[in-house]
């Protein structure tokens, strides 16, 4: 006599889900920040840098200094500036996206000795130097050099020279932007088209000299070139710092005559 037939269990709707393929994850964008967001920061830097200036000027109301402008207000002007520049962008970051601001900017340790990057930064100032000769460059006064009227200007601006302005200016170009460019254009056309900014930014400075918007393109190039190869915009600050400072040496040391600093 044949045996019953077993009713089958039930079946349990989620081990059915369970079962199922999981669907491939799309890779996350990198960078996750877009052109919009590049648009946003563009247009809050001249706000920003006014800022900064409203502020040091109303602190020096306040405590009653009042005169000529003198060195360090002038850069504290442009430090405040920046600061709330980038802070902006890293409410922007921690708002839109939930993401910290120095790593996903790339400030991280290199893949290369620190040694190694100062060495690069005093050889690109002979690199550069040898171009400028050959392109003829004219001698145009920096408004930095002609702060340098006692000790305590050429210290302070060769501070701010060596250390915030190539941290500053590689946090905008190298960790902001020139991610961005290389996501849309590959990794040497976003590295060139990051460096023309960066020239143009010293166009005005140097008296509308094409010739210097050139070098320091061609800075900016090593610059993105070092942060693309090791992956740290905190590379390119030291390679930058390293240039900077090693002209700031040469500029006190010849009374003057210093190439083209940024």
């Amino acid at each position: 006599m044949d045996e019953p037939e077993r009713p089958e269990p039930p079946v349990n709707a989620e081990e059915l889900v369970n079962e199922r393929p999981l669907e491939p994850v799309a890779p996350e964008r990198d960078p996750f920040w877009g052109y919009v967001d590049l648009l946003i920061f563009a247009g809050l830097a001249i706000p920003c840098m006014l800022a900064g200036f409203g502020v040091v000027k109303g602190v020096l109301w306040a405590l009653r200094l009042h005169g000529p402008m003198s060195t360090w207000e002038l850069l504290a002007e442009q430090f405040a500036g920046y600061g709330f520049l980038f802070g902006a962008l890293a409410l922007l970051f921690r708002t839109q996206y939930g993401r910290p601001f120095w790593r996903s900017l790339g400030w991280v340790t290199p893949r290369m000795p620190f040694p190694s990057i100062v060495a690069y930064g005093v050889l690109l100032v002979f690199g550069l130097g040898v171009v400028g000769r050959l392109i003829h460059i004219p001698t145009v006064e920096n408004p930095l050099t002609k702060l340098f009227k006692d000790p305590t200007s050429v210290v302070l601006i060769a501070i701010f020279g060596s250390i915030i302005a190539p941290v500053c200016e590689e946090l905008v170009f190298r960790g902001f932007l020139q991610p961005l460019l290389v996501r849309s254009l590959g990794a040497i056309a976003g590295v060139v088209a990051a460096a023309l900014p960066f020239g143009l930014l010293h166009y005005q400075e140097y008296g509308n000299s094409w010739r210097h918007v050139l070098l320091i393109s061609l800075s900016g190039v090593a610059f993105g070139w070092i942060r693309q190869a090791t992956g740290s915009t905190k590379a390119a600050a030291g390679l930058h710092a390293s240039f900077n400072g090693f002209q700031f040496v040469a500029l006190i040391a010849a009374k003057g005559l210093g190439p083209y600093n940024q």
